[in-house]
């Protein structure tokens, strides 16, 4: 079986809904299809959550108007028939009336988990509808009902296998199995989620639970691209990249790809092929534990609002045990470090969570001198960049060569060198990494 996820985008507009149903059609194989809210939806609820967290009665009433009003056009456009449209409706009203219960009562983390998971609810119900509708062969499955969480907010794949091959394996008619992603249950068996971009990892860790033979992310773009298509010209899609690759490109700002969602599928070695909901026909990017030969460097992101921490004590620096204690700093306010180099006389860091920054500024200050810096973009030149390669930090600083750059992280890792610039050069810097890196003649 394959795992089939369509993102908010993929399932904005009635049409959209209808290309995806072409999609998941074209054979009779079976699968899993994972869909995301309707794009905008989590957003309107995460607005209308603020207003109710507020005591905004009626500002919250007339966001929750605006996004029902918005359903109701949708509707008309999706369905082709009066029972569509009717069962539709019901659908929404159903949603919509939960969604204003909430109002003008105790607003806890609770009901915003169970406000916004409310986006999902209605995606996956308006199109089982649709499926229906047009008579194909398919079953809603609830997510709440196989995927869940433990009390580090860490999925429990064995419950989620366990659920899912039942679940599978007593519907032997059914070709389509439909599901929500982002949304699943807690350790108290609430409503709960997987964090913003989570459908990518629900699809992933589905793909993981049922061993699929590939899991696809169905996107607006055709596979990741070399670099940042919104800032760059003339990027190109990748053809391949290794689990690790992605990984770093994902976690460092490509868009495309939610940083968690490959490290089930990579477990397993499971393949996670990147492919474009408005151009099916397109290649897309092919993601495997295999390192594709022939481009050294695969590609570049950039990730903003990058926090630098210099930290300086020429007493203790090289003491035994200086290191452990600035580390366990940040292990204490939960707040992981991105890239990190050491001197003689200074640790310089780099977070990107500023909500602890105060308190690990003022504890770091008992046993050292701290520095912060603010408004920086770490740049991730990605590749396959064995330590016996040659010339690589020459092209990449080449291309920089007219760009003063703040930080410098390579050794780490062989798949990985970051570059830490101010982000006022962000879009300078990655026109120049392009140019100088990649060769307009190449055909990817």
């Amino acid at each position: 079986m394959k795992v089939l996820k369509f993102g908010g985008t993929s399932v904005g507009k009635p049409e959209r809904m209808h290309a995806v149903a072409r999609l998941i059609t074209r054979d009779s194989e079976r699968k899993v299809v994972v869909l995301s809210a309707v794009s905008g939806t989590t957003n309107s609820l995460i607005e209308i959550g603020d207003l109710i967290s507020k005591a905004d009665k009626a500002g919250a009433n007339a966001a929750i108007d605006r996004l029902q009003e918005s359903y109701k056009t949708f509707i008309g456009a999706l369905y082709s028939t009066p029972e569509g449209r009717e069962k539709g409706e019901k659908v929404v009203k159903e949603h919509f009336d939960f969604i204003r219960s909430l109002v003008g009562k105790p607003y806890t983390v609770k009901e915003s988990k169970e406000l916004v998971a409310e986006g999902e609810l209605i995606s996956t119900q308006l199109f089982i509808t649709y499926l229906n509708e047009i008579r194909v062969n398919a079953l809603l499955l609830s997510a709440l009902d196989f995927m869940r969480i433990d009390e580090d907010d860490e999925p429990v794949l064995e419950y989620t296998e366990q659920k899912l091959h039942e679940a599978i394996a007593s519907n032997p008619g059914v070709v389509i199995f439909l599901t929500q992603g982002y949304i699943c249950r807690n350790v108290h068996n609430e409503v709960d989620n997987l964090k913003r971009g989570g459908s990518d990892y629900s699809a992933s860790l589905i793909g993981a639970a049922i061993r699929s033979e590939e899991v696809q992310i169905w996107t607006d773009i055709d596979g990741m691209h070399n670099n940042d298509p919104r800032i760059v010209k003339n990027t190109f899609p990748i053809a391949e990249l290794s689990f690790d690759e992605a990984a770093e490109l994902a976690y460092f700002g490509a868009k495309i790809l939610h940083p968690s969602s490959v490290r089930p599928a990579q477990k397993y070695s499971i393949p996670v092929r990147l492919l474009n909901t408005m151009q099916p026909e397109a290649r897309g990017t092919l993601i495997t534990n295999h390192t594709s030969e022939g481009m050294d460097i695969k590609a570049i992101a950039a990730k903003d609002g990058i926090i630098a921490i210099r930290i300086k004590s020429g007493r203790m620096l090289l003491a035994y045990g200086f290191l452990r204690r600035v580390f366990e700093v940040f292990e204490r306010y939960k707040t992981p470090i991105d890239v990190i180099t050491t001197s003689e006389v200074a640790v310089s860091l780099t977070i990107d969570n500023p909500s602890n920054l105060e308190a690990i500024v003022r504890e770091l200050k008992d046993f050292c001198r701290v520095e912060v810096d603010k408004d920086l973009t770490i740049i991730c030149i990605v590749g396959n960049f064995d330590l016996d390669k040659r010339g690589i930090i020459n092209r990449v600083f080449n291309s920089l060569k007219d760009i003063p750059v703040r930080m410098i992280s390579y050794g780490g890792s062989t798949h990985n060198i970051s570059v830490l610039v101010v982000t006022e050069n962000k879009n300078k810097a990655l026109n120049a990494l392009n140019e100088g890196l990649f060769q307009p003649a190449e055909v990817h």
